[in-house]
């Protein structure tokens, strides 16, 4: 496109004067899967030099401009650009486009924005640079209530909103490497919708103990030493995972016995508001003391001719975790009443008397029986959904950091109770009110199946290929135009696409106040390695802690 063609388009438009109403290129062809458009150099250079930071970077990767059909804006993302082949043809750029505004008949800028296309323009239309009241029109919303979190690309007063209903509703995923600024950006994403829903109910579960500190005054934090989760809400398979060690023919052997005397252990402790049937699935307590005796039972029953090892591998198995004290949480023998409500009503902050979210910290969890307990908390969320469903509807947003590892690849979900469950709520969580936010350094480790159920995608930088082709594949079209900048983001800045915002926008978030921030900073070595005096007693104090396994 020429300079001339362009100096001819200036004045079409009934604009006021300056590089928002020069046209910077032309749109040369019309696909679905990405626009091409032709963009003058010599334009985009006067552009540069224009004091609204907007327009100054209009046509790099990642910038927005608009393209005018009939009395309305459309505005397209740039995706990608290369250089012209044949002469005079400029930069080649491909766009997405994001949706459309009426045009002001004032000064031609963009206003009533909504997401969509209703009409695509013709080859040959002229491309123009968005200003920044153009994108205040567009990242303004449309009424709908929204948690701000920072500022939008690349502008400095432009504030980024998520609109809480869609983003809690139709779940959401925060992804980044390590060092990126995730944990501190959960945080802030967590003390806004705090704020904004002080009586509302958030579940975190958190692998490293990093949250307590950053929501001492909006909740409670649950670990070791008051959980106090009763291990008769664990339902059958729970029961396997933590009583059975042995593998292959001899676990089916095993089960099929722990059901016997687990269903038996049961009925007998049957309560008496049990109307129904008890199967081996009930929360219905019982005593341990119970179980022992009638595993004892069945096999004094057995002729000499059967083996009687697998009674004594689960025996056996019951008495090391009554007996250890890093079980205490989940076996100690305080909680064998019917507290079920009491445990319900604590973990989902019913009622939440100003502090909705509850930091259930399994850092201290056996290594071994983790996922099983973080199975038993996503899925006591979830069953809770299901058999309050004709009651008041209390929704309830269950955030699972380090997603990747209770969720795996699809080829080895099947084999994961804690995947099966998250996996469930993903796909069914938002017809019974229960939310979703999925937090991982390692998307590629997740089941593709379960982040595509997620609405709203919060991207962070990724600096794996893998990461990065992993959420390329799970990102809606209108999104795609930003996935080139994901390796180039600075720290504490994300893309977000999906339902949650108007349109998918570059954000750097909000600085975060000390006494909110989780304790996730990494060690300073060569500040620490300058400290010396105390190593001894603090070896002492270690290896106490690490004795009595307790904090």
């Amino acid at each position: 496109m020429s300079a001339a063609g362009l100096d001819a388009a200036q004045g079409a438009l009934a604009t006021p004067q300056g590089n928002a109403s020069l046209p910077i290129g032309v749109l040369i062809e019309i696909a679905g899967g990405g626009s091409v458009v032709a963009l003058d150099l010599d334009r985009l250079g006067e552009c540069a030099r224009d004091g609204d930071p907007a327009i100054a970077l209009s046509g790099q990767v990642g910038s927005q401009i608009r393209i005018r059909h009939g009395n309305r804006w459309l505005l397209a993302s740039v995706r990608d650009q290369k250089q012209g082949r044949r002469a005079g043809e400029g930069v080649l750029a491909t766009v997405d486009f994001l949706g459309e505004g009426m045009a002001d008949e004032a000064d031609g800028a963009i206003q009533a924005f909504r997401r969509g296309v209703t009409n695509y323009p013709l080859p040959g239309a002229f491309v123009y640079p968005a200003s920044t009241r153009d994108l205040l029109a567009v990242y303004a919303g449309d009424g709908r209530n929204t948690i701000e979190v920072g500022t939008v690309f690349p502008t400095s007063d432009i504030r980024g909103s998520l609109y809480i209903d869609a983003l809690l509703g139709k779940h959401f995923a925060l992804l980044g490497s390590t060092g990126t600024g995730k944990s501190t950006s959960l945080a802030l994403i967590l003390h806004r919708i705090c704020q904004s829903a002080p009586q509302g109910h958030v579940l975190m579960i958190d692998p490293h103990g990093e949250y307590a500190s950053a929501f001492r005054n909006e909740g409670m934090t649950l670990d070791v030493s008051n959980l106090q989760l009763p291990y008769w809400l664990m339902n059958f398979e729970e029961h396997c995972e933590i009583l059975l060690s042995s593998r292959g023919d001899m676990r089916q052997i095993d089960a099929e016995i722990l059901g016997r005397c687990l269903l038996q252990a049961r009925q007998k402790n049957r309560l008496a508001d049990d109307v129904g049937r008890i199967t081996v699935d009930s929360p219905t307590p019982y005593l341990l003391s119970d179980l022992g005796a009638i595993l004892q039972n069945e096999m004094g029953k057995l002729d000499k001719a059967t083996n009687s090892a697998p009674y004594m591998r689960i025996r056996t198995r019951l008495e090391e975790l009554k007996g250890d004290r890093r079980y205490q949480f989940l076996f100690s023998g305080m909680l064998v009443g019917d507290t079920m409500v009491e445990v319900l009503g604590r973990m989902f902050r019913l009622p939440a008397r100003g502090r909705p979210i509850s930091i259930i910290d399994v850092s201290g969890v056996p290594s071994e029986i983790t996922s099983t307990v973080v199975a038993l908390l996503s899925r006591l969320v979830f069953d809770f959904a299901i058999w309050s469903r004709r009651e008041q509807t209390n929704p309830i947003l269950l955030v699972c950091e380090e997603a990747h590892r209770y969720i795996p690849s699809e080829k080895n979900i099947d084999t994961s109770s804690v995947g099966r469950i998250l996996s469930r709520i993903a796909k069914e969580g938002r017809k019974y009110g229960v939310a979703l936010g999925l937090v991982t350094q390692r998307p590629s480790d997740l089941a593709e199946g379960v982040l595509s159920q997620v609405g709203t995608i919060i991207a962070m930088r990724l600096n794996n290929d893998r990461d990065q082709a992993f959420v390329k594949a799970a990102m809606p079209e209108g999104g795609k135009a930003f996935l080139d900048s994901i390796p180039a983001l600075r720290n504490r800045e994300c893309i977000v696409v999906g339902e949650g915002v108007s349109v998918p926008m570059r954000i750097a978030f909000d600085d975060l106040e000390p006494e909110k921030r989780p304790a996730s900073a990494d060690p300073s070595f060569s500040e620490l390695w300058r400290q010396t005096g105390g190593e001894d007693d603090m070896v002492v104090r270690t290896v106490h802690r690490w004795r009595a396994q307790g904090r």
